[in-house]
């Protein structure tokens, strides 16, 4: 990526050579060029809210911005990025969505994310330390960015207007309001469950802002938890999400350990709340990070999963093939994973390569439950 601070060479996390989408794209360019052209000051507190894989910090490394992230991988790519450009260690201020925010903000740069729950959420917290003065510029595709997304600008911090469009990007310039009534944050959202769903039946989930499904049980999990094993004595769930697979799970069987994993850390905060709201006898373990890195080698009896196979707004199976290939060696000999998905993403065909071995545990016309056992 060639920018008016240099050229960089970044990549995205974990690296993959197989991987051709970039770690950066026309929205971040464009801003970068915008803040050169405009010749914007950034000897102040500078924020970079959202940076996907860490290009707008590692480009304005030397200003040593304040980088937010609800993402575990995104925070890594940066620490990387930023490493391979030869930036001094913190120099860029890494914190994520659950740390306090900066107590000023003099420019704040927004990649705006594809849940419009979570830039809620995160303007909401950033807006006490941003004043009249400060330079508030957003950045995205042209896909990504709705009437909606400039109203949410408009309602939290101030007059917002977008620029015109190039190479499929478009800017968000808004001014700050200090005299502005905001509204008051909804998150964490919390509601109590339907009947009719096994173990967690009427009882509550906590969603932080970000995490998929947040106002509603999704039907993919509904159909999961009709269908979930029973036995194991350390069990994952790998994605966890909001934390209702685990703790179902948990609440059918208090000898179970249950160890929640998800790369959002919206989604492990979730988690780690429904289990508490919830008073779960027996032992939990919540954990941010990639995947089960970092997990034992056949350690774990079960793990129960639904992947994405979005990564932004991509669509890839490159989520659920490193998910699928971290079960296999995290599980024991004998051990099972239990996968969520939809009909048509042919999950059933991987498993059977990865594990030479998946069955059908139940199905209808837009979800299937598959087993796959790991043989030795």
């Amino acid at each position: 990526m060639t920018t008016a601070w240099g050229e960089f060479e970044l990549s995205r996390f974990p690296e993959d050579p197989r991987d051709r989408l970039r770690a950066w794209d026309a929205s971040d360019a464009y801003l970068l060029r915008y803040l050169d052209r405009e010749r914007i000051g950034l000897s102040g507190a500078v924020v970079v809210l959202g940076d996907r894989w860490g290009a707008l910090a590692t480009a304005l490394a030397e200003h040593r911005p304040v980088q937010v992230t609800d993402s575990y991988l995104s925070q890594e790519a940066t620490r990387v990025n930023l490493a391979r450009a030869g930036v001094e260690p913190g120099a860029v201020r890494l914190l994520t969505t659950q740390d306090p925010p900066p107590e000023r903000v003099d420019v704040l740069l927004v990649r705006v994310p594809k849940s419009l729950a979570l830039l809620e959420d995160q303007l909401l917290r950033l807006a006490p330390a941003v004043h009249a003065g400060t330079v508030v510029v957003g950045t995205g595709m042209v896909k990504e960015i709705h009437t909606s997304t400039l109203r949410l600008f408009e309602r939290i911090l101030g007059p917002t207007r977008t620029s015109l469009a190039e190479q499929k990007a478009r800017l968000i310039h808004c001014t700050p309001d200090p005299a502005l009534e905001r509204p008051a944050n909804p998150w964490p959202y919390s509601y109590a469950l339907p009947d009719g769903i096994g173990a967690v039946s009427g009882r509550t989930v906590v969603n932080h802002a970000g995490v998929f499904c947040a106002d509603r049980l999704d039907i993919g999990t509904r159909f999961f938890l009709a269908h979930l094993p029973e036995g194991g004595r350390r069990i994952v769930d790998l994605g966890c999400g909001n934390g209702v697979v685990g703790t179902a799970v948990a609440l059918a069987d208090p000898t179970a350990e249950v160890l929640f994993v998800d790369e959002s850390f919206q989604a492990v905060a979730s988690a780690e709340a429904t289990y508490k709201a919830n008073g779960v006898p027996g032992h939990a373990e919540f954990r941010v990070g990639d995947g089960l890195a970092g997990v034992a080698d056949g350690s774990v009896d079960v793990v129960l999963n639904n992947p994405p196979f979005h990564s932004h707004q991509a669509t890839t199976d490159a989520t659920a093939w490193r998910m699928f290939s971290g079960a296999k060696r995290a599980l024991r000999p004998g051990g099972e994973l239990w996968v969520v998905g939809n009909r048509h993403l042919g999950y059933h065909v991987t498993l059977r390569r990865l594990f030479g071995n998946c069955r059908l545990v139940a199905g209808d016309p837009k979800f299937v439950v598959l087993k796959a056992v790991r043989r030795g």
